[in-house]
């Protein structure tokens, strides 16, 4: 019973969260992210912030609610918790790598993009994302054109996003095995999440960047190529929900 009570409470936040930042999007997004979009590639661009925004939020939520029934010493209930954020996890991940793939697509069709910054390793928490990045960090460094690195961020990013997604997975499961209260497991869900979520916001800033090297014909094709990405999103949640 507690554990519905918990599900149904994580769903009413979840929607009034997406209703709060549909509401207030339009004048942080010029206010928070660099440079100016012309207005219909703003338009492409602000639904798919809005609901990786929304995913993420509700997913730090979840988790936070996580962390506070574990510091009250309910570990069953923590873990009850726990396993609600894996599907957000799911969902957010299907909406971040989808986006990783149709920014892949559309790079060989784009001239002039260039990443606004590189991806340095001193942000990351998570062990398994700081020992990948070394490798990325060298290769940036040595690669002259702009194409290029933005291909290798890209690839990055990708690969982090599934080797994020696959140890929050395994950690989830083992921990919820043996109801593990430990700071070590429990840093390292936040360690994940903290890194997850930096990588949603690069990913977005590299769609940003793509969208500033389009001609306008080929903005239409993207931006339906997104609409699908998002369409997909919502069948996902909702068939989740319904489960």
């Amino acid at each position: 019973m507690k554990w519905l009570l918990a599900s149904l409470i994580l769903v009413a936040v979840g929607m009034l969260l997406r209703r709060i930042l549909h509401m207030g999007a339009t004048g942080r997004a010029q206010a928070k992210k660099p440079g100016c979009l012309r207005g219909d590639l703003q338009g492409i661009y602000q639904p798919v912030e809005q609901e990786i925004e929304a995913h993420s939020t509700i997913l730090g939520i979840t988790l936070n609610d996580a962390f506070g029934e574990r510091e009250a010493g309910r570990q069953e209930m923590a873990w009850h918790v726990v396993r609600l954020a894996v599907g957000e996890w799911e969902r957010l991940t299907q909406l971040i790598v989808g986006l990783q793939g149709v920014l892949a697509k559309f790079l060989p069709l784009t001239n002039g993009v260039v990443p606004v910054r590189r991806v340095a390793s001193g942000h990351f928490k998570s062990r398994i994302v700081i020992d990948y990045i070394g490798l990325y960090e060298f290769l940036d460094q040595v690669l002259f054109s702009s194409k290029r690195r933005y291909s290798l961020q890209l690839r990055l990013m990708s690969r982090a996003s599934v080797l994020l997604s696959k140890e929050f997975r395994r950690a989830c499961r083992e921990g919820e095995r043996t109801l593990d209260s430990s700071d070590e497991l429990w840093n390292r869900l936040d360690y994940y999440f903290h890194d997850f979520d930096l990588i949603a916001k690069e990913t977005l800033l590299a769609l940003r960047t793509l969208l500033t090297c389009q001609s306008p014909e080929v903005a239409k094709e993207l931006a339906l190529d997104l609409q699908a990405l998002l369409e997909r999103g919502v069948r996902v949640s909702v068939s989740a929900s319904n489960q």
